[in-house]
């Protein structure tokens, strides 16, 4: 599948901003089964300071700042991104969540893709026994870890409602647990601790799901704005596989990479600091269009 991605991001402020510094990873990058061929981000006003790296994890960061009084900030991207089918890979064929346990453990690489980076606590996701025990129960000691992440992954979308508005940037993954309802941040948050628990790796992915979906398919929850999801490690020859809690589906065609980090706060799209007073609104729209053929419509979700 070849999509055309835009996404809008506007701040507007009560007051004059004289001074802002921003980090911006809305950039999606060439990654195994994606190809990006465009990928522009435009910034208004006119940024008095821009440079772009890469992260440890390979994600594509703007850093930029602004030095004039601004009472609105506007950061659009406009990208055209080539998504491949995955490889089919059996699930009972990967090793066991045992033998995972101890390959994860003994890895001495210590390189982006290592499985050592999904196997400790992270910024937003500490350990919580109630997840700890949650996780424990799809995990034999013979099953396979494809097998036990899979059911994992379904029980969350079952267990839990997605409710816009429950929860926000900030919430812990063991209130979004308690409440048993939230959105796709919290879904994966609780996927990845109760994994990380039970000393199996599992890292966080941002991205996007088109939105329109294929005919006779029903439209999946997330795809009015950035969407999140997991990817577990399955082993050296499997390796990271993506599983998206909040549909309880696995990652496929559907679904953009933008960011790959620890949780949240490796992937956050845009963050930054502002000298000002008083409060600010953020509106987020996002379009997600499946390229080429006349029967792809354009259907703009705007999330406030």
């Amino acid at each position: 599948m070849i999509y055309e991605l835009r996404q809008q991001t506007r701040y507007a402020y009560a007051a004059a901003v004289p001074y802002s510094s921003h980090v911006a990873r809305l950039l999606p990058v060439d990654r195994k089964g994606q190809t990006v061929r465009k990928a522009m981000l435009s910034i208004a006003p006119m940024p008095s300071e821009r440079r772009e790296t890469l992260d440890f994890f390979g994600n594509r960061i703007c850093h930029f700042a602004l030095d004039r009084p601004h009472d609105e900030l506007v950061v659009r991207l406009e990208a055209e991104v080539e998504v491949r089918p995955v490889e089919p890979y059996l699930a009972a064929l990967t090793p066991s969540a045992d033998e995972v346990r101890t390959l994860a453990v003994a890895s001495r690489d210590l390189g982006p893709d290592s499985p050592v980076h999904g196997l400790f606590v992270s910024p937003s996701v500490p350990l919580d026994a109630a997840i700890t025990r949650y996780a424990a129960q799809s995990f034999s000691a013979r099953r396979s870890m494809l097998e036990g992440a899979i059911e994992l992954m379904k029980r969350i979308k079952g267990d839990f409602a997605y409710v816009l508005g429950a929860t926000d940037a900030d919430t812990r993954p063991s209130d979004a647990f308690a409440a048993r309802k939230g959105v796709c941040q919290d879904f994966a948050h609780v996927m990845i601790a109760g994994l990380r628990g039970i000393a199996l790796p599992a890292r966080y992915v941002s991205g996007y799901l088109r939105t329109e979906p294929p005919p006779g398919k029903e439209r999946l929850e997330g795809a009015d704005a950035t969407h999140a999801w997991v990817e577990v490690w399955c082993g050296g020859e499997a390796g990271w596989v993506g599983l998206d809690p909040t549909n309880g589906i696995m990652a496929g065609e559907d679904h953009l990479v933008l960011a790959i980090g620890r949780d949240y706060s490796d992937v956050s799209p845009l963050d930054g600091v502002i000298v000002a007073s008083g409060a600010h609104s953020l509106t987020v729209a996002v379009d997600v269009i499946p390229l080429p053929g006349p029967s792809a419509k354009r259907l703009l979700r705007v999330v406030e």
